[in-house]
């Protein structure tokens, strides 16, 4: 296993996600430099997946025309000009257009990383290589609103030195990668075009992860300006570290639980913990906002998850492609669309009353996404009987 290769393509995905809540803790500044509200930052939020969809849906089979390492390159740049597009004009415009050129990234990163880490470090270590890229990649979504917290607690500004900082280390990220070897083999008669697919049985793991990345979107967008009410909204950067990256300290327990199991259980925490945050968050107890992000993170990035796509990836055996296409379909929709809702109704009706409502719903779905995995799971097993 060539070790330096896979700590470059590793550091490489880490820059990439980085990017993503680099500027996550500035929200509630950027939206109050516009005049504008928690609704337009939710709505300049959720431009990131819609970046994201037309590489889910439509170049799912780019890679195999171009190559894996010119779609990792291309992510570096896009992840480049999105940052320096955020010092040059800081605000929610460029915040929007930032965060579709990161979607865009982050697609492409998601498709083929594990399969070209798995190319880098051979065959036969491929748990090995999903260890590297969960880790790299999880510990970027964090990494980036952590880094930009502390400078804020130091100096507040719309453009923190760690702008400038990322700008230094996805740049060397960039020349690491350009001299990685690249043997994906080109089929240029391989369809674009994959829609995805629900087949019986996957429904209740597709709810689950919605809500799980609804929870974890809420805590990037909408919890500073909750925060700011304290005056602690320059510490939202840690409460997406914990929401982002906890969840890899519980990856290993939930990867030796069935599916199933592991999927109940990341939904029994979920409601405890988002009850957690959100009372810390509106009574300013930042403790008790931290605690309930890792909590949070070890169901959203931990046991709903890995449980989740396992299980979805164990029913469609057939096609595995379209299932999981169909599987991040519904977690991306929960990325935006209850958070952007859950953005109007604070403008609306205030911090408490939109979050006390997001919790009444998360829990009737965390208990009809329950009852849905108990009977996939008795699909699973009739499935498995037949076929036997």
């Amino acid at each position: 296993m060539n070790r330096y290769q896979a700590f470059r393509l590793s550091f490489a995905l880490c820059m990439i996600t980085t990017a993503v809540n680099l500027p996550a803790p500035l929200y509630d500044a950027l939206a109050a430099r516009d005049g504008l509200g928690v609704g337009a930052t939710t709505l300049a939020f959720a431009c990131y997946v819609a970046g994201i969809m037309p590489v889910l849906l439509g170049l799912n089979g780019l890679a195999d025309r171009v190559g894996r390492k010119p779609l990792i390159l291309l992510a570096l740049l896009l992840c480049l000009i999105a940052t320096t597009l955020m010092l040059v004009a800081p605000g929610l415009w460029a915040l929007a257009l930032a965060r579709f050129l990161l979607g865009i990234g982050t697609a492409f990163t998601t498709a083929i990383a594990p399969g070209y880490m798995q190319m880098l470090v051979g065959r036969h270590a491929q748990q090995t290589s999903t260890h590297y890229v969960t880790a790299s990649t999880a510990l970027g979504f964090g990494l980036g609103a952590a880094v930009t917290s502390i400078f804020i607690l130091w100096a507040p500004s719309v453009t923190p030195p760690s702008f400038w900082i990322y700008l230094g280390a996805a740049g060397l990220a960039l020349m690491m990668v350009i001299s990685l070897p690249d043997e994906t083999a080109r089929s240029t008669g391989r369809t674009l075009w994959r829609l995805p697919a629900y087949p019986r049985g996957t429904l209740g793991y597709g709810v689950a992860i919605l809500l799980a990345w609804a929870t974890v979107g809420l805590v990037i967008a909408i919890l500073p300006s909750t925060l700011n009410q304290h005056g602690l909204s320059a510490w939202s950067g840690f409460a997406t570290f914990g929401v982002c990256s906890g969840g890899v300290l519980f990856q290993p327990w939930a990867r030796k639980l069935p599916p199933r199991r592991a999927t109940a259980l990341g939904l029994c925490i979920l409601p405890l913990s988002y009850g957690l945050i959100a009372w810390g968050a509106i009574e300013g107890y930042l403790a008790a906002v931290l605690a309930g992000t890792l909590g949070a993170s070890s169901a959203c990035y931990g046991f709903i998850y890995l449980g989740g796509l396992s299980g979805v990836l164990a029913i469609a055996k057939d096609i595995p492609n379209e299932a999981s296409a169909g599987y991040f379909l519904m977690a991306y929709i929960g990325f935006s669309l209850p958070v952007v809702v859950t953005g109007v109704l604070v403008d609306a009706i205030g911090h408490s009353a939109a979050l006390t409502l997001f919790g009444g719903v998360l829990l009737v779905g965390v208990s009809a996404a329950a009852w849905l995995v108990k009977r996939s799971a008795r699909y699973a097993f009739e499935l498995g009987h037949t076929a036997a």
